[in-house]
């Protein structure tokens, strides 16, 4: 008799162990951000507070390159700025497989809740909705957009 109540408690302390894993994995809880932005390519005219903070106002793109077990992809980035903050944040896949399409789209579904509303300089991502290699193509296209807005 004592067996299936070892059994229970193993079973029940393997479960808890598994919940704690996956709580510990879940992104940190922040207010969901719009993820669209509007669709103008030219940069607006600099306001008071862009000039302090060195960037432009506008929307601003750039592609970003990184390597994946199937080889390079690429990842097209479109941030709109406001007074040097993401005020807003648009994804375009390039996949070239099953796989990367999947970490695109997880990365895209997931990056406008960590970004938006940040400074530009401070942003530098590693691990997006499970996918930590789509964000070094993100970082690469940041920082040419960095340029761009300047």
């Amino acid at each position: 008799m004592s067996f299936p109540v070892r059994k229970s408690v193993f079973v029940g302390i393997a479960g808890m162990s598994l919940i704690g894993t996956v709580a510990g994995c879940a992104p940190s809880a922040q207010a969901p951000a719009a993820q669209s932005a509007p669709s103008s390519s030219a940069p607006a005219a600099g306001t008071s507070s862009s000039a302090a903070s060195g960037y432009k106002d506008g929307t601003y793109s750039a592609d970003g390159n990184y390597v994946s077990p199937n080889g390079t992809e690429t990842v097209g980035v479109e941030l709109t700025l406001s007074g040097g903050t993401v005020s807003g944040v648009n994804i375009t896949q390039h996949p070239s497989n099953p796989n990367t399409r999947k970490f695109q789209g997880e990365f895209a579904g997931g990056i406008a809740a960590q970004i938006v509303g940040k400074n530009l300089d401070e942003l530098n991502v590693s691990k997006i909705a499970g996918s930590s290699l789509t964000s070094g193509g993100f970082n690469q296209a940041v920082e040419k957009i960095k340029s761009e807005a300047q």
